[in-house]
């Protein structure tokens, strides 16, 4: 009988594991994913041309055999006084000769063989997704499963939160997708989408290249990894009555026979009551209820907000305002800012139509072809690494280079009444499949000493967050200390401050950005920092109230 491990190995070197990751991340923007429409383009039309040639070889072929049963059925009615005919016996030499030749070359021939070089070589200038991005968009789709509570048999139907989006997912897609979650250790999703898959297997027996003891294999095995040894004993004896000799579902079996042995062997020991073990009554009934939101786990509420389950209060909502105001700037008594309150304390608000069609494109037409992956900074070492937690692709502008970046950039200034002149560049960012950002602070705390050291401006005072689409479902902004959600709104801007008066970071200000369900999400980050603020928002001491003053705070 294997050991565990034994089995372990035995059945993960059958299925396969994830391949070495290569450098790809084309499903971390959606801008970037655009471009491989274009290679299915290229493909599409390489296919239609490689069937073309097939059908005018095989036109050739039927043609041939048309022709030669003709004359055989000619020369079968009176054989010698068809060989007589000194036309007929040449004729019937060349066929079995040159003729046949021919018909010989025309079936060994590859017309694949062209084709598939042509894609080749044309690797070099059309993008193809990697592994790494199959492998991430897989684990996109789990993401938005999970944070959005959607139904898996909803999502094979191409249904998002009651829209139906896209054409439905056949029992292969739902197996690939059950699959890579096995790569990745993530049992849970393995069992929801090969389950989905059998559930379609029997409705596409004809159409599929997926096998019901394949799904059963992967099921079977990551059931027994969720705790559920009886059920993965019972699936793993059915797929031996379709294949006996399954060397791997063998010792498979023998060790959850095994593991179902010792636990009942456990449960009639502490019967004897040679053995304390806890007893829960099966009829013991559990009253589910909410959790208070500060009971929560700020994952919870990170969730919760991004499915707008979380209202704001109406005490809360009754003291927010919605103003034009000119902030004490002469240009802006001409055109007013329409400025919005989200929050109070902490100041959050969102100022309408601050950035326009054609700044945006600009800016977009710019950011794309300088896209790298979005990073984070290492709080140990100040340095800036990919996490898995961010996933989207961003780029940085600089206000000389148009002047559209620059009147963006700058439009800052009369928002927050301070200066940009010590502000980061304008960041630009498109999130990708199921695209998001985990709770995180845009400050840095004490512990960073490293984090911005390199720039000399000290910390991130305030926050500019340019939103330059709108997106269909998802894709909020959130601050998960508050409870409250912005949602993207093409053309708009929120602005919040993530230090205090005093200089001490405010902790209230920790957001994310939620995942991406439909749509594209594009936006800009303009990060103002301390220097050069002293007079603008002139620091507190730690317990003084902060200034109110609509033009500095």
């Amino acid at each position: 009988m294997p050991s565990f491990a034994g089995m372990l190995v035995l059945f993960t070197t059958g299925l396969g594991v994830l391949m070495p990751v290569v450098s790809g991340e084309l499903y971390t923007a959606l801008a970037d994913m655009e471009e491989l429409l274009e290679t299915e383009s290229v493909l599409i039309d390489t296919l239609h041309g490689y069937i073309k040639a097939q059908n005018q070889r095989l036109e050739t072929l039927r043609r041939n055999v048309e022709d030669y049963a003709r004359e055989h059925e000619e020369a079968s009615r009176n054989i010698q006084q068809y060989l007589s005919n000194p036309i007929n016996a040449y004729l019937l030499v060349k066929r079995l000769t040159t003729d046949w030749k021919r018909v010989e070359e025309l079936i060994t021939e590859d017309v694949g063989k062209a084709f598939v070089s042509n894609i080749t070589s044309s690797r070099n200038n059309l993008k193809f997704p990697t592994d790494e991005d199959l492998n991430g968009a897989a684990v996109a789709l789990m993401r938005l499963q999970d944070t959005y509570k959607l139904d898996t048999s909803h999502v094979a139907r191409g249904v998002l939160n009651g829209v139906q989006y896209s054409t439905g997912l056949s029992a292969g897609d739902c197996f690939e997708l059950g699959r890579q979650s096995y790569n990745n250790g993530d049992y849970y999703h393995t069992v929801l989408w090969m389950q989905e898959a059998m559930n379609r297997l029997q409705d596409e027996q004809n159409r599929t290249t997926t096998s019901k003891p394949d799904v059963l294999e992967y099921l079977a095995y990551s059931t027994y990894m969720q705790g559920n040894v009886a059920r993965a004993l019972s699936m793993t004896n059915e797929l031996l009555e379709l294949v006996p000799s399954h060397q791997r579902a063998l010792g498979n079996r023998a060790y959850y026979q095994e593991e179902i042995l010792k636990s009942q062997g456990q449960r009639k020991l502490g019967e004897d009551g040679k053995n304390d073990m806890p007893v829960t009554s099966q009829f013991t009934i559990v009253e589910k209820k909410m959790k208070a939101l500060e009971d929560m786990t700020e994952r919870e509420r990170y969730e919760m907000l991004c499915r707008e389950e979380v209202p704001l209060s109406p005490q809360i909502q009754k003291q927010l305002k919605c103003r034009y105001t000119d902030r004490g700037i002469p240009f802006l008594k001409i055109a007013p800012f329409k400025e919005e309150e989200a929050y109070l304390d902490p100041r959050i608000v969102i100022y309408h139509d601050v950035i326009y069609d054609d700044e945006i494109e600009t800016i977009k037409r710019m950011a794309q072809p300088r896209f790298k992956r979005a990073t984070v900074q290492n709080y140990k070492t100040g340095e800036l690494e990919i996490a898995n937690y961010r996933i989207s692709k961003s780029a940085w502008l600089q206000e000389y280079e148009h002047k559209h970046v620059q009147a963006v950039s700058r439009r800052v200034e009369h928002m927050t009444s301070m200066t940009v002149d010590t502000a980061e560049d304008l960041q630009v960012v498109n999130y990708g499949i199921g695209g998001h950002y985990e709770p995180h602070f845009d400050f840095a705390r004490r512990e960073e000493t490293n984090a911005f050291k390199s720039l000399g401006t000290g910390n991130r005072i305030a926050t500019v967050l340019y939103y330059m689409s709108d997106v269909e479902q998802g894709g909020g902004t959130v601050f998960t200390s508050i409870n409250i959600s912005l949602w993207p709104k093409k053309g708009a801007a929120a602005f919040w401050y993530n230090l205090k008066p005093n200089g001490e970071g405010d902790y209230r200000s920790r957001h994310a950005a939620c995942p991406v369900l439909t749509g594209s999400k594009w936006v800009a980050n303009k990060w103002l920092h301390e220097r050069g603020q002293e007079f603008l928002r002139p620091c507190t001491l730690e317990n003084q109230p902060p200034d109110v003053d609509l033009g500095r705070y």
